[in-house]
């Protein structure tokens, strides 16, 4: 029997479809998607095929056929050991689209002092805004002043879909995004990837820290766009909490890591109190019972790779050594350098000497160029004499 309103229904839906997941839009994703990713080998293979590829994708989404696909799993050592689960290059195409819809809608809902994965956010912009934080709380050090940091406990692989899912359909109402927002929340990735290292460093994963042992309704995939900006809209409702009930007039958050500065040292402990309970009660998540700080913004606050005072900006030792390794490997090298290698260097340098500029680090930067670049002193040269970022030297010669 004919049924006039379930035929609406499902043409209204088609079109929808149509709009969201249009070629232009897959192709636009596309292009953003393959910045970083083009000479891997899924991405290389997307490529050769590529008008075939999207169109199926296009179909796959339209007729809601679409699944993720396999994700490689590995573990990255430094700083400290993680479980990553990348997705694939045409999923990866998917989470763009996915994201950037949502985006519209959550950017004017998040708070200006959530620093992660945002345009024109970043960590140095969070730099910049606790040192102002510090000068305003403390009056320009005249005033005694104290912070307050905390970690949230095994966040990506402690946070609750449900919830998650449930936040997102507050706000959506267009039942195709919602219907991608679901098979990507509740995609789980152990049931179908391949391993990239040794079997070994999974041993290094705590079982509190892999998607391996949660239950099938927690958890997301570190290293992907997705969860990224799912961790954020997750932690918005914490962001607010703070901002609006607890009044909270310097705070700032970067992923999981947040940090509150105040006068008043007994403020900063009933503000860990009430952060912690809210978590629990609302987010079914754990501060974490080592990384909970409260001490005087004189001894430095440790946040984003940097350790902020009144009076001026350091960078952590870890990174410093971080670098000292690489150009300790580098100098290894006993042959000539190719024109690839020389760029690649520095690519690397200039990433850490830019990360450097943010803090007082000019003895560092001397120091590490005269004592510990040694015969890369040969390929590159300081831009100026404040030694800001490297070029290549000779670059016309060596037609670079």
């Amino acid at each position: 029997m004919f049924d006039r309103e379930t035929f609406t229904r499902e043409r209204e839906r088609v079109n929808l479809a149509v709009q969201i997941f249009s070629f232009e839009n897959l192709l636009k994703c596309y292009y953003n998607c393959r910045r970083r990713k083009r000479y891997t080998v899924n991405a290389i293979k997307f490529e050769i095929n590529l008008e075939q590829e999207l169109s199926k994708l296009k179909r796959e989404l339209e007729n809601h056929t679409y699944y993720p696909g396999r994700s490689i799993c590995f573990v990255v050592t430094k700083p400290k050991p993680r479980e990553i689960f990348a997705a694939d290059f045409r999923d990866r195409i998917v989470h763009h689209i996915l994201v950037s819809y949502l985006e519209r809608i959550w950017e004017p809902k998040f708070i200006d002092q959530s620093y992660s994965c945002r345009k024109d956010k970043g960590a140095h912009r969070a730099i910049k805004d606790l040192k102002k934080y510090i000068k305003k709380v403390s009056c320009d050090d005249q005033q005694e002043a104290y912070y307050l940091q905390v970690d949230i406990k095994s966040f990506f692989v402690s946070l609750n879909k449900n919830i998650l899912f449930k936040l997102i359909k507050k706000y959506v109402k267009n039942q195709e995004i919602l219907w991608l927002a679901e098979t990507i929340i509740f995609h789980n990735p152990t049931t179908n990837y391949y391993r990239k290292c040794q079997m070994s460093l999974f041993d290094l994963i705590p079982d509190h820290k892999s998607l391996f042992k949660v239950s099938s309704d927690q958890g997301l995939p570190i290293g992907n766009l997705t969860s990224q900006f799912f961790a954020n809209v997750y932690l918005n409702e914490l962001d607010l909490f703070v901002k609006h009930k607890l009044k909270a007039n310097y705070y700032l958050r970067y992923v999981d890591d947040l940090v509150l500065l105040s006068r008043n040292k007994q403020q900063l402990k009933f503000w860990q109190k009430e952060i912690s309970g809210f978590l629990r009660r609302e987010l079914k998540l754990e501060l974490h019972p080592n990384k909970q700080i409260i001490q005087d913004i004189n001894k430095g606050i440790n946040f984003v790779g940097f350790i902020t005072k009144p009076s001026h900006i350091l960078i952590r030792r870890r990174i410093v050594k971080s670098l000292k390794g690489k150009l300790w490997n580098l100098n290894k090298y006993s042959g000539e350098l190719s024109k690839k290698q020389i760029k690649n260097i520095l690519s690397v340098v200039n990433s850490y000497y830019g990360h450097f500029k943010h803090a007082q680090t000019f003895s560092l930067r001397e120091k590490l160029w005269q004592e510990d670049f040694n015969i890369l002193q040969k390929y590159l040269e300081p831009v100026d004499k404040k030694i800001s970022y490297f070029k290549i030297k000779n670059a016309e010669s060596l037609q670079i």
